[in-house]
């Protein structure tokens, strides 16, 4: 389901730091981070090699929880909750798009958008429906059946939107979703989740590319834990 835009932020951090216990020193991922998205925004979370991305998406992905601060995702504070609670948070609320699209080899791709389904509890018929349906929201129904291997790297990328799609997140997490594409493979996959926006989707996309990132509403740079805005607005 993709909320109404008056429920407030969709993602909301409050001086969410993370640490790591590294023997006598203390690791500082993230440093007092506040931020907050609004249903519907796409934005992009840029940053060089150990500015904390990896961090900022784990937690916003629901994979981690932060050390300090609170993290509240579609107004539910998922900041202490248990593995088990995370786990069921993100199959309700988060689509995941990878760098390394994480499709399962054997399996068709309609079979492979199929996997979030199955984790709720979907039956099996209307599983195929919704993840044909899925496929050909991303133009590949004709490639239903066509295993991973089958398909070209901008193929294999937009079955994992399709995934991502499939059982109606609030929130797609795109993470370097361009990073393994061709520059041809990659404007389409950018092109893709610009028309999902435009849908009204909330879309945000981890990138180390200034060139990625520009093409999101607003961007946020991490830089050694830190996140701010540039002043300059790309829309």
């Amino acid at each position: 389901m993709v909320p109404d835009s008056g429920d407030g932020p969709i993602i909301r951090l409050t001086d969410v730091e993370k640490t790591y216990d590294s023997g006598d020193n203390a690791v500082y991922a993230l440093r007092g981070v506040s931020l907050a998205v609004e249903p519907g925004e796409y934005i992009a979370i840029m940053g060089p090699s150990g500015s904390g991305k990896s961090t900022m998406m784990h937690i916003l992905g629901c994979l981690d929880v932060p050390s300090t601060g609170t993290y509240h995702l579609a107004g539910e504070d998922v900041s202490r909750l248990s593995e088990d609670q995370l786990a069921d948070v993100r199959n309700r609320r988060i689509g995941f798009v990878f760098q390394q699209f994480n499709l399962l080899p054997s399996l068709s791709a309609c079979r492979n958008v199929e996997i979030p389904l199955m984790y709720a509890g979907v039956a099996r018929h209307e599983r195929r429906d919704l993840a044909l349906a899925a496929l050909d929201r991303v133009g590949l129904a004709d490639r239903a059946e066509h295993r991973p291997g089958e398909l070209s790297g901008g193929q294999q990328q937009r079955v994992a939107v399709a995934r991502a799609l499939v059982a109606g997140p609030d929130l797609i997490l795109a993470d370097e979703p361009t990073g393994n594409l061709d520059s041809a493979s990659s404007a389409d996959v950018l092109g893709l989740l610009a028309e999902l926006h435009s849908t009204g989707r909330t879309i945000v996309l981890i990138t180390h590319e200034e060139e990625i990132a520009a093409t999101a509403g607003r961007m946020i740079r991490l830089r050694d834990g830190y996140a701010s805005e540039p002043l300059e607005t790309y829309r």
